[in-house]
């Protein structure tokens, strides 16, 4: 079966359930792409500014570099040789 005749298949199955008919073979990647575009777009908008992209980035960084700090201080403060703990 090809795809032609299973959305034919599909078609009849909708019509005789009352539902929607199921998008053509073919448009239906188009339309997801611009589903996602519009869902992306949407999130820009009502996203917080403390949650966009380079607010995560920056937040990231810092709790990066706060965790090395924290090893390194621990690590001075080692005994015989032990592994640093990290302190939370």
């Amino acid at each position: 079966m090809n795809a032609g005749q299973q959305h034919l298949l599909d078609l009849y199955r909708a019509a005789q359930r009352g539902e929607a008919a199921p998008p053509a073979p073919g448009t239906h990647a188009v339309r997801t792409a611009r589903e996602i575009q519009q869902w992306h777009h949407f999130r820009a908008v009502v996203t917080a500014p403390v949650d966009r992209l380079p607010s995560r980035i920056r937040r990231a960084v810092r709790s990066a570099a706060t965790a090395l700090l924290r090893r390194e201080t621990g690590a001075a403060g080692a005994r015989d040789g032990a592994p640093a703990r990290l302190s939370s």
